[in-house]
């Protein structure tokens, strides 16, 4: 699968931004804190791709009781926001798809995996654009064992505090974490993965240690830098920010995880990725597959990322 070669300044600015997402309804701001703003979509009401055996295309399964039937297994879409402390001003919306289990196996917290966005984008590029539902739909069909995908918003702050006092790194820490705590899902059991802007998230969030629950990081075209320079500029507010932020630098702090890393062929930001797995310790999956920096792409991995995530979180 080819894909267009793309300056590395277009992709830092652009990452996720570069695809158009399916339009759904926007969550409801949410009045106060995380807890408000909840909604449940179950089963029977969840948008197209939420339930059923997953089509060819991997963004859209068949809807209907027979689909379900089949596999055994329906997914619950929950929405919601919240006015973070850490984001102030704007409503900062989630969402989550999690297998509705029976019997014994429901009676356990379902280990959760948390999705950075890339730039321009929001926590819904996952599902409305790379039907990850339909992806954990299949793996559950499959026989792969259970686990819930969440996401939130962060907007275009690569992840990490900035001078304008956005801290999108501590929402996830303080706020979207124990919300999913409190949604039921079992946040000491949790993975990582996140693709362009949000690749690099994840594995400065891993290599800090600041998660005592975490199981295994991935990441889809991250977009890592080994050095500063001013195609950077919006990433990182100095060169101070970005030594402080330096995930080349922090890689020996990985050796203990599991982790997998993937990138296109095509993708402008290859030999960066290639230089930084060359220096990562410790278990590592992923590779280098024919494809660009767009959905195509990511699409193609995210079956092996979501089977990689859920044999850590099992």
């Amino acid at each position: 699968m080819k894909g267009p070669l793309l300056g590395r300044r277009r992709i830092l600015e652009l990452g996720a931004g570069l695809l158009g997402a399916a339009t759904l309804d926007a969550c409801a701001p949410a009045e106060s804190r995380p807890e408000a703003g909840t909604a449940t979509t179950t089963a029977a009401q969840q948008p197209d791709g939420m339930t059923g055996t997953p089509s060819a295309d991997p963004a859209a399964a068949p809807d209907g009781p027979e689909a379900s039937e089949e596999t055994g297994t329906q997914l619950e879409f929950r929405t919601g926001s919240f006015v973070s402390d850490f984001r102030p001003g704007v409503a900062t919306e989630w969402s989550v798809a999690a297998p509705l289990l029976s019997g014994p196996a429901g009676q356990h917290k379902l280990p959760v995996a948390v999705f950075l966005h890339g730039t321009g984008s929001s926590n819904r590029f996952i599902f409305d654009v790379l039907g990850a539902q339909a992806v954990l739909q299949r793996h559950l069909a499959e026989g792969g064992l259970p686990f819930a995908i969440a996401a939130v918003d962060g907007a275009d702050t690569w992840w990490h505090p900035r001078a304008d006092g956005t801290d999108t790194q501590s929402m996830l820490l303080a706020e979207f974490i124990p919300l999913l705590a409190g949604q039921g899902f079992d946040t000491g059991n949790l993975g990582l993965l996140g693709l362009s802007m949000g690749g690099f998230g994840v594995l400065l969030l891993a290599s800090q240690g600041k998660i005592p629950g975490l199981r295994a990081v991935a990441a889809m075209s991250p977009a890592v830098s080994g050095d500063y320079d001013s195609s950077l500029e919006d990433a990182f507010d100095s060169p101070e920010d970005f030594a402080a932020n330096d995930v080349f630098a922090l890689r020996p702090e990985l050796a203990p995880l599991p982790k997998r890393i993937d990138c296109g062929t095509d993708d402008a930001l290859l030999a960066t990725v290639q230089d930084y797995v060359s220096g990562l310790p410790g278990p590592l999956e992923g590779g280098f597959q024919p494809g660009g920096h767009e959905d195509g792409y990511w699409r193609l991995v995210l079956p092996d990322v979501v089977a990689f995530l859920a044999r850590h979180l099992a």
